[in-house]
């Protein structure tokens, strides 16, 4: 059984939620608890063998490596920390799958499907951009992680999707537009107020 909370930060590519996750760990230490940071996907070898296939990628191939990866990250690293009390503050989770695969053509209620095994989070905050906005704070060229997926029109369809995803209640949504100090706050509030069942809050 778990005793510390899950947290998901979930935008498009430059919206802030990087910075505003870290931030938060941040903020939970300096509190006295204990915090973890990770992001998704991870570095594991299943990601690794992905980008081996460029020439036979698709949407549901990306969507079920991002599937197996997420089980393999959840059993080594995040459930256990959960257990142990540590609270846990993810850099997207299955629901950048459903917004990115799903914008490249895998259906979304799918997406979904394969990662029902997935640990539900307690909360997940999705901090809204537009595309032109977003791509325009990333540093050109320096260490992009999946640059094939950092285009305008996809990225407007990714956006689409997030949006639908905050109107049926899968995600809370923040203003990522705001100052940054805005936004901290802003997604402090949201996380605060869900976080009430948990005996340190």
């Amino acid at each position: 059984m778990k005793k510390a909370p899950l947290i998901v930060i979930e935008g498009i590519d430059g919206a802030g939620k990087t910075t505003i996750a870290k931030w938060l760990v941040e903020w939970f230490r300096e509190k006295g608890l204990e915090a973890l940071y990770t992001f998704e996907p991870t570095d594991s070898w299943f990601v690794d063998a992905l980008k081996k296939y460029s020439d036979i990628r698709s949407a549901e191939l990306d969507a079920l490596t991002y599937a197996a990866d997420r089980i393999v990250h959840l059993r080594r690293e995040v459930i256990p920390a959960l257990e142990n009390g540590v609270i846990v503050v993810m850099d997207r989770y299955y629901y950048s799958s459903m917004a990115y695969q799903g914008a490249q053509g895998a259906p979304v209620e799918w997406v979904r499907e394969i990662n029902r095994y997935a640990l539900e989070p307690d909360i997940a905050v999705y901090i809204d951009v537009d595309p032109e906005t977003g791509l325009s704070r990333l540093k050109k060229g320096v260490g992009r992680r999946f640059p094939e997926y950092e285009k305008v029109s996809l990225l407007k369809k990714v956006r689409s999707i997030y949006l639908d995803l905050v109107e049926k209640g899968y995600l809370l949504m923040v203003d990522g537009r705001k100052s940054i100090d805005e936004v901290k706050k802003d997604v402090l509030k949201l996380v605060l107020s869900r976080l009430s069942s948990f005996s340190n809050f």
